[in-house]
């Protein structure tokens, strides 16, 4: 079965909930859109930054530097293993989605003059909950900004 290749939709991540924004795009992945995120940095992730920082460096100390497994510690690859997660990802049909998203940190030069969508249902201005952006948590775990 062969999903057909839709257009290419660009989402920028601004101020929108991480969980609410990969879970839509893991669906419309499979529908086969292609996807691209930018401004990865600035999606947030709902909760006190103190105990997800916690957690994380505790997951973090699982397993073997050489042998895996591997843990994204820059913002793109961490909204990227997020939406893998919601993915089948290993049947085709999930690997086929999955090679169709590209996510970003920023916004690169060749699409900057195009316009960007965004999902009002996924704005972080309805949580009433603290929240922090994962800029600031990839920051917190080990994300060397100068060394991407």
């Amino acid at each position: 079965m062969e999903t057909q290749i839709k257009s290419t939709v660009i989402l920028d991540a601004t101020e929108l909930i991480l969980g609410r924004l990969s879970s839509e795009v893991a669906k419309r992945l499979l529908q086969g859109e292609r996807i691209i995120i930018v401004n990865a940095e600035k999606a947030v992730i709902s909760g006190k930054k103190l105990t997800s920082v916690r957690k994380a460096r505790e997951f973090l100390e699982v397993g073997h530097l050489g042998h895996g497994p591997y843990h994204p510690r820059r913002p793109d690859q961490i909204v990227r293993r997020v939406i893998r997660g919601m993915l089948p990802r290993r049947k085709p049909k999930g690997q086929e989605a999955y090679r169709r998203l590209k996510v970003f940190i920023g916004v690169p030069d060749d699409i900057k003059d195009k316009t960007f969508e965004t999902m009002p249902h996924a704005n972080a201005e309805k949580l009433r909950c603290p929240y922090f952006t994962v800029g600031e948590f990839a920051k917190e775990i080990g994300w060397n900004m100068g060394g991407e």
